[in-house]
């Protein structure tokens, strides 16, 4: 008989052979399921696992909508006879953990044993954990040893992963923090709290915007650190700076530059205080090197090898790939008027409202629920108001209650969120591209150091989230092959507008908005 290692050797060198055998078994029986590329990711994920070699995969953000290319990789990460994590979202664990996983563990004769938690189940468990990206990141961030090393990794929704790696490197500061650090330093009560007041005095006076935060000026950031020094110095070694002051102070002493904002509310005349990186990528350099990882995303970066967003995210050298989309399947069509002036053009609102009503008594209107995306807040407003008075109660702004014939006006960030509680659109109206407003101060922030870098802020930050942002939000609109009118004129006048319109693809280009939609010029 083959001795146990011979006979796992053995195991490894056939999976890809296997994963492939089943999954196009398991597809044959489903046939419902029709994401073309299902046996390519597979394959191509158990390959990681056996080589332990890191990929990076671009499945598209109609598949990442529909959800049926999760089953490839599940194939490998259940067949595979090791250990390994699973990275999800919290809002898909459910889902891959109720529906996705129990539909392969009934096709497959051997069932390997899966947990869903934070913490690693024990030293000899070898089946699959599914954890949340706040608590593996935190945990590689900084070292709590909650999850082993080396293990493979899977992290999907990665489209999200720099904002989740920030998210986890941002430090609060808020009420129950001053009072920490009043208790850590009682002797100084009253200094620290004069200079809490006065920094509330001097936050209160900047003028209110619609993103109720502003980023904190030199001044102000100097009497905190001065504080801060101050304490330090007066105390012995034996009263540090209490969590998050200390890590706060640590932040300010590190050549990588920091964005430092607070988020004000008036009505309550209360503040917080954050702080994050302005580039993760020199944190996040670390979580690529203790793990072999495979990252799966929808629409991450314009190209395969994905320059830009393994820049961002300090990625190393991997295997990437991008599967193309199903031409016949995820085509839309697209309504882009050319009589409409640029968004800072004074006409633009007049003339955006009444092209909105035009739309909206256009038959094709009525065939089903219409979502208008603003990403403007104060604009947002304004065009409810407006399609209120004239369609009444069928006008709903960010609800989740949205009839079948109703017209949901929201931000994309709302539209982002609970795309999958609603229904799809058969008509998304896009009023201005989804590019990052540097009135939103910590967007501004941001751009300053690209500029003190003399970087192209624009190609290298603003133009990938937005084209990332786009794609995602007409993903339900591929799915039921519905419409769009993009009424934003800069996509015919700017440079990047091709950018914009290769991320559209594939489409239907409309150059009028009728109900039969099928004259009209198919393009790539």
């Amino acid at each position: 008989m083959k001795g146990n290692f011979a006979v796992l050797i053995e195991t490894h060198l056939v999976l890809e052979a296997r994963v492939h055998q089943q999954l196009r078994a398991f597809l044959r029986q489903q046939a419902a399921i029709t994401w073309p590329h299902h046996l390519t990711m597979a394959r191509l994920v158990a390959r990681a696992l056996r080589l332990g070699r890191s990929a990076l995969m671009q499945v598209g953000s109609s598949a990442v909508y529909d959800g049926n290319y999760r089953l490839s990789y599940l194939m490998s990460l259940l067949m595979w006879p090791e250990p390994a994590i699973l990275v999800l979202p919290e809002a898909l664990q459910k889902t891959v953990q109720l529906i996705d996983i129990p539909r392969i563990q009934q096709w497959l004769p051997s069932v390997k044993p899966v947990h869903c938690g934070d913490v690693w189940p024990d030293p000899n468990f070898k089946g699959v954990l599914l954890t949340s990206p706040q608590a593996w990141l935190s945990d590689q961030l900084y070292d709590r040893g909650v999850f082993p090393k080396g293990l493979p990794v899977v992290i999907d929704g990665s489209d999200d992963l720099e904002d989740w790696i920030r998210q986890c490197l941002t430090l609060t500061v808020g009420a129950p923090e001053w009072e920490a650090l009043m208790q850590a330093y009682p002797h100084h009560r009253d200094a620290i709290r004069d200079v809490r007041i006065q920094l509330t005095h001097q936050f209160f006076k900047h003028p209110p915007n619609p993103y109720h935060c502003h980023l904190v000026d030199p001044d102000e950031q100097a009497q905190l650190q001065a504080l801060l020094t101050g304490l330090v110095a007066e105390a012995d070694q034996m009263a540090p700076l209490p969590h998050p002051w200390r890590q706060l102070q640590a932040a300010w002493e590190t050549p990588d530059p920091q964005l430092l904002w607070t988020v004000v509310n008036r009505q309550q005349g209360q503040w917080r205080l954050h702080s994050a990186p302005a580039h993760i990528a020199a944190f996040s350099a670390q979580l690529w090197t203790q793990h072999p990882l495979v990252i799966i995303g929808g629409s991450l970066d314009t190209t395969a090898e994905a320059p830009l967003y393994r820049q961002r995210l300090g990625l190393p050298d991997l295997t990437c790939l991008k599967f193309g989309p199903d031409l016949r399947a995820e085509g839309i069509q697209l309504y882009l008027p050319d009589r409409l002036p640029p968004p800072n053009n004074p006409q633009f609102q007049a003339l955006l409202n009444h092209e909105l009503v035009h739309l909206l008594i256009n038959p094709l209107a009525q065939q089903g629920p219409v979502v208008i995306l603003v990403g403007d807040l104060p604009l947002k407003g304004q065009v409810a108001s407006t399609l209120a008075a004239q369609f009444g109660s069928r006008v709903q702004v960010e609800s989740t209650t949205v009839s079948d014939h109703g017209i949901l006006v929201s931000g994309w960030q709302f539209w982002r969120e609970h795309q999958r509680q609603l229904p799809q659109p058969q008509l998304l109206i896009i009023a201005t591209l989804p590019i990052p407003s540097l009135e939103d101060p910590k967007v501004a922030g941001r751009v300053a150091d690209y500029k003190r870098n003399r970087q192209d802020w624009f190609r290298l930050y603003l133009l990938p989230t937005a084209l990332n942002e786009l794609q995602r939000a007409i993903a339900p609109v591929r799915h039921c092959q519905g419409t769009v009118a993009l009424l934003d004129s800069r996509v015919n006048s700017r440079s990047y507008g091709r950018e914009i319109l290769e991320a559209l693809g594939p489409f239907a280009r409309l150059h009028h908005l009728e109900a039969n939609w099928l004259d009209s010029t198919h393009c790539p």
